[in-house]
């Protein structure tokens, strides 16, 4: 096991990156959130700081990407197999939300801080990575234009579903599952009608399909 005082920049960032929000819970994604989790395991505030250059942001960013990682774990791939599509989002959103429910309160001035005009596209880029970690697990293997639908309208589910849930007060999140299944109803409504409207697509020639398929050749 690499010693704290051993560890590359990458290391300690994945190291502080779990330790970060039960302190931002109180102090805000902030130098004294970061010092206090890098006290935890024995390294200097400075050099902590060596690890997050982008500050606040980049501590969130490291968070959200362990509650990918988490997700994937808590989910494999051969239990979702047996569910159907909206089945499948729905888990993965719902295990997001165990993952990130002890510090609710550190998502939320996240959500904040991500949400001031200067963070828009970091906070943009961090859901689409989130939004992409759900398709993959669930088995998307999309080529085409459907590749960036489907990302974009999940990542519209789960920030609306998070938003939902920050200020949701009521028995085991009853109100934020009832939130996401109607948000997921809709989705696969209009799905459903787009399929019924869509012409034959192997009767017309498709640029965005032949550039998918260039992506990801059929083997």
């Amino acid at each position: 096991m690499t010693m704290p005082d051993e560890m590359t920049l990458d290391e300690l960032r994945a190291a502080l990156a779990p330790r970060i929000p039960a302190h931002a819970a109180f102090d805000g994604w902030s130098d004294a959130a970061l010092a206090s989790a890098a006290a935890e395991i024995g390294v200097p505030a400075d050099r902590a700081k060596l690890a997050f250059p982008d500050g606040p942001i980049g501590m969130i960013d490291a968070w959200i990407g362990l509650v990918d990682a988490e997700m994937v774990q808590r989910l494999p791939s051969d239990r979702l197999a047996s569910m159907k599509i909206r089945e499948r989002i729905r888990a993965m959103v719902l295990a997001r939300l165990a993952i990130a429910a002890p510090n609710k309160e550190a998502l939320r001035r996240a959500l904040a801080l991500l949400a001031l005009p200067g963070n828009l596209a970091t906070a943009a880029r961090i859901g689409w990575r989130s939004a992409d970690a759900m398709w993959r697990l669930a088995g998307d293997q999309s080529t085409d234009f459907a590749w960036y639908s489907k990302r974009s309208t999940l990542a519209a589910i789960y920030a609306a579903t998070l938003l939902a849930w920050i200020d949701d007060e009521s028995e085991g999140d009853a109100d934020t599952h009832a939130f996401l299944d109607r948000r997921i109803d809709g989705v696969m409504r209009f799905e459903s009608l787009k399929a019924k409207l869509r012409p034959d697509r192997d009767r017309h020639f498709s640029p965005a399909r032949l550039l998918g398929r260039l992506r990801y050749p059929v083997r």
